[in-house]
């Protein structure tokens, strides 16, 4: 059952307009990467942890405390670290973190598949899987 700002396209959206700011190809949606994602949020409910799946696929990962943290809400706390990427360097600047953001716009991943579950605490988890993976060593997201 979709939720507002919860739903695939709602994802795709999200990702499409900071995408579409580095002229990078739009994302589209994939199926095995949401069952992907959707497992590993269910496997997280226990303990919340933003620990990353060690799949073979990019991730983002997210949590909040408040039914209003939505899957858009994630993509877009993740895409507001692009002040803190330094193009020129290829790195992140200040000790701010930017690899959210770097694997938003990561040209070559253009399939996505994301999640929301609601963790046994109460707090909300969203998953956003990517492929292919971004954040390559030594190489530029777009």
């Amino acid at each position: 059952m979709a939720y507002a700002q919860n739903s695939d396209q709602d994802y795709v959206n999200a990702h499409n307009t900071p995408r579409g700011v580095v002229s990078v190809l739009s994302v589209t949606w994939n199926i095995t990467l949401a069952t992907y994602a959707l497992n590993y949020a269910n496997s997280r409910k226990a303990d919340c942890a933003l620990t990353h799946s060690n799949g073979g696929y990019g991730e983002n990962l997210a949590k909040g405390s408040s039914s209003t943290f939505t899957g858009v809400t994630a993509v877009n706390m993740w895409a507001a670290e692009k002040p803190y990427y330094d193009y020129t360097s290829n790195s992140c600047t200040g000790g701010n973190q930017c690899l959210h953001y770097t694997q938003v716009v990561w040209s070559s991943s253009v399939q996505i598949g994301c999640a929301r579950v609601q963790c046994n605490n109460g707090w909300y988890y969203v998953i956003c899987s990517y492929d292919p993976r971004g954040n390559l060593g030594g190489q530029r997201p777009y």
